[in-house]
């Protein structure tokens, strides 16, 4: 096997989530930064968090409000 074809091997990475340390694992880089993990995700803990970064949610209130919907067909 030739030594010099494969990564550095980091046996304790250590993945970050919100600036602190959730886990250690193996990887090729010394540290992870991620956004969603297993203690954060809503299949994994149960509880729905909604994010509305767009601001989607008040996009629609504000076209679909007042009297869009009492024309009816014509």
């Amino acid at each position: 096997m030739k030594k010099e074809i494969h990564p550095r091997w980091y046996g304790n990475c250590k993945v970050y989530y919100n600036g602190e340390v959730v886990m250690t694992c193996g990887a090729t880089v010394p540290e992870l930064h991620v956004d969603v993990w297993s203690g954060s995700h809503p299949f994994f803990t149960g509880k729905s968090t909604f994010v509305d970064s767009a601001g989607r949610v008040e996009k629609f209130n504000r076209k679909f409000s007042g009297e869009y919907f009492k024309g009816g067909k014509k």
